[in-house]
């Protein structure tokens, strides 16, 4: 179920791409239905938010919006990989957000995704993509203050999905609105799939899976994930990423693992609920 819900949150790169409406207007639409999707799917989302669970909520819908936004600029592989450098925010913010010290592997990882951030900046680049590149690491910075709230309000992690999801839909409603493009069949069937099915179904499967699954094997198998984004991408939209992105993603990546591994050998690790993927 793990390596499914991966697989799905890899599909979200091309999709993004496939669809013909504008960054704002995905963004909104594939929250709409990703909220109606989670709501359904999740009993314990149905009350309101306490304020802190709204905050993590307003947080998570910035990743939502953020992540789009990137894709739509930048290749896919670049959005995925800089959105993954979020454990090195984690690693800076979370001594005074949640009072937690960094491991010596932790502080080890560090400048190995610090390395393989530079590359990305290597290739040619033009002024949308860089743009791009940086939404994208507005959304890894994002997407790990969302893990931390995450971690702070783990009995309200279904009310913050569904609320962000519909913060995501409302907050980039009004640029929507004003896109010059009008949503088509494959637009449409393109939306939902993103919304119920590469951010609801997999967050129920992933869920699912952690029930039955050490920590430390969900967080290696969650990494497929930003292996195959770039590769749907190649297939589906004939994108291929510069050759420092590829670089760079790599390192990102093994820096992942390796820090994932000598945590696993440092102390045994708690399987926990994180954030769904963006």
């Amino acid at each position: 179920m793990i390596l499914a819900a991966a697989v799905l949150w890899s599909t979200g790169g091309a999709a993004i791409k496939l669809v013909s409406l504008d960054g704002w207007q995905v963004a909104s639409g594939r929250a709409l239905v990703a909220a109606l999707a989670l709501g359904l799917a999740l009993p314990g989302a149905h009350r309101w938010p306490s304020r802190r669970a709204l905050a993590a909520a307003a947080v998570y819908a910035a990743v939502m919006v953020l992540f789009v936004l990137a894709t739509k600029l930048t290749t896919a592989a670049n959005a995925i990989f800089l959105q993954s450098t979020a454990p090195v925010y984690v690693l800076l913010l979370s001594p005074w957000l949640l009072g937690e010290r960094p491991s010596r592997g932790e502080k080890l990882a560090a400048p190995v995704f610090i390395v393989g951030l530079a590359l990305f900046f290597l290739d040619q680049l033009s002024a949308g993509q860089l743009l791009g590149n940086a939404l994208a690491l507005l959304s890894g910075l994002a997407f790990a203050l969302s893990v931390m709230a995450f971690r702070a309000t783990p009995d309200d992690n279904p009310v913050v999905l569904v609320w962000g999801n519909l913060l995501a839909c409302l907050g980039a409603l009004p640029m929507a609105l004003g896109g010059a493009a009008r949503p088509g069949p494959l637009d449409i069937a393109l939306l939902v799939f993103l919304g119920a099915v590469q951010i609801g179904l997999s967050y129920v499967l992933f869920s699912r899976g952690l029930r039955h699954t050490p920590a430390v094997e969900a967080s290696l198998l969650a990494l497929v994930e930003p292996v195959l984004n770039p590769v749907w991408a190649l297939l589906f939209v004939g994108e291929r990423p510069g050759l420092w992105s590829t670089v760079g993603g790599a390192v990102i990546l093994g820096a992942t693992v390796w820090r994932t591994l000598h945590a696993a050998r440092a102390a045994p690790a708690q399987a926990t609920l994180p954030s769904s993927r963006a």
